[in-house]
């Protein structure tokens, strides 16, 4: 008798190799959609480092802070794609802001004699250190 050679995978192997990509996906997946909350919370963070080094430069000309939507016009600053909703509130001695960045977050920064901290933060923040919560 002559026996026949075929060539091909069983149908336990191929389960075994469906099994083993589901679980590679299942690990994958969670972590990143962790990095992509991570690399959201730090283009917000960088937007207020940025706004305050714009902020210092606008109060090194005009001895004052600009709090109003035309002097960030003037300054050319412009948030991150994706994050939304900047609000600066100030006047001669301070000034705070707070943006929305994907996640939602919301993240703040206050420097000076700021009118309270941005959005009544209750997280413990330093003055010109920008915080996510």
């Amino acid at each position: 008798m002559r026996r026949s050679m075929k060539k091909g995978f069983t149908l336990i192997e191929l389960l075994i190799v469906v099994v083993i990509i589901g679980i590679l996906a299942a690990v994958a997946i969670p972590k990143f959609a962790n990095t992509k909350q991570r690399a959201s919370r730090a283009s917000g963070l960088a937007d207020l480092r940025n706004l305050a080094t714009a902020q210092e430069g606008y109060f090194a000309d005009s001895s004052r802070y600009g709090v109003t939507v035309d002097t960030l016009t003037f300054l050319n600053f412009r948030s991150s794609n994706g994050n939304r909703n900047l609000t600066i509130l100030g006047g001669v001695g301070g000034w705070n802001a707070t943006i929305v960045v994907p996640g939602p977050q919301t993240c703040g920064i206050f420097v000076g004699l700021a009118p309270g901290r941005p959005g009544g933060m209750a997280v413990t923040v330093n003055e010109g250190v920008p915080t996510c919560w």
